[in-house]
């Protein structure tokens, strides 16, 4: 078979906890940022995409298609190489709980490789900002079709930072289910394009689901802030609040009232609202529903088994 069995897979992620236990902390700090980086660019490229799909395709299509190229981010993550603190959820609890690595290595391992992801994403953030919307040099053009993707990025950060802390926590914990579930397919297949399907499916789910992401949104949301402090953007979003139909008086009143709606975009909203109550989620997700209930499923069994053999 070109594939594991869910046993094997098991007995797979399990060893993979054990050797990213023996990954220096420079190796975790390095490969944490790539993967930050790399779940972003997957983001931009569902920016990008999605920009203006709802008005031709409809919303449903355009959420499919969203999440059909963020998938991309993963694939390189799981592929390249590198270390995703989502991913790590699931490898370092069934590695813990089977014995390859200790409860210490699993705190040490989640609050490194979290943290290096946050950097790789806000680096992927300025350097996008810079290079296509003259953050730095304050430029008054705006790239990227004259505004609409930054427009794009202020909606998706609005959307996230307005949610309930209840509500990002369980769309948070969906997330992860499928996140570490893409990363347990990939890790069955033993060839690149059965990985690449594995990881594209239940990607896809979720981001056109509407779930939440930790890493995902440290790229998301600081794009979306970032965008809500460049004019130009945000002269475009409020124009499209505008119809023909409008007498100027209201027009001015629907742009008045856009920009008003920005003031959720802050970084402690960020923080507070969302990065918390999903990186607690996606630990629940990915910790509980997926290397718990298989380590219970298909090791514990195997352990009792080899256990009473030997007896």
């Amino acid at each position: 078979m070109n594939f594991l069995a869910p046993g094997e897979v098991a007995t797979a992620a399990c060893g993979a906890g054990g050797k990213k236990s023996t990954l220096s902390l420079g190796q975790l700090i390095v490969l944490g940022i790539l993967a930050g980086a790399y779940i972003g660019f997957g983001a931009n490229l569902a920016t990008v995409v999605s920009n203006d799909l709802p008005k031709y395709l409809g919303n449903g299509f355009g959420q499919f298609l969203f999440g059909a190229v963020f998938s991309t981010g993963l694939m390189l993550v799981v592929i390249g190489g590198a270390e995703l603190f989502t991913g790590n959820n699931m490898f370092m609890m069934i590695g813990a709980l089977n014995g390859n690595n200790t409860w210490g290595d699993l705190l040490k391992n989640w609050v490194i490789v979290w943290c290096a992801n946050f950097i790789g994403s806000l680096l992927l953030v300025y350097i996008i900002a810079g290079g296509f919307y003259g953050f730095f040099d304050k430029t008054a053009a705006v790239g990227l079709f004259n505004g609409a993707v930054g427009a794009k990025a202020i909606a998706v950060a609005l959307g996230k930072v307005k949610l309930t802390w209840m509500s990002a926590f369980c769309r948070a914990i969906l997330c992860n289910w499928l996140v570490c579930m893409a990363v347990w397919l990939a890790l069955a297949s033993k060839d690149v394009v059965g990985k690449v399907f594995g990881i594209f499916f239940p990607i896809m789910a979720f981001v056109a689901s509407g779930f939440e992401h930790s890493v995902a949104n440290m790229f998301f949301i600081p794009m979306g802030i970032l965008c809500s402090h460049i004019p130009g953007i945000v002269d475009f979003a409020a124009q499209a609040t505008v119809t023909a139909a409008m007498a100027p008086d209201a027009a001015a009143a629907a742009i008045a009232s856009y920009k008003a709606s920005l003031a959720p975009l802050t970084w402690g909203n960020f923080m507070v609202k969302n990065l918390v109550p999903v990186t607690l989620g996606n630990i629940v997700g990915g910790a509980i529903f997926v290397a718990g209930i298989y380590w219970y499923s298909y090791i514990k069994p195997q352990k009792a088994a080899s256990q009473s053999v030997k007896a």
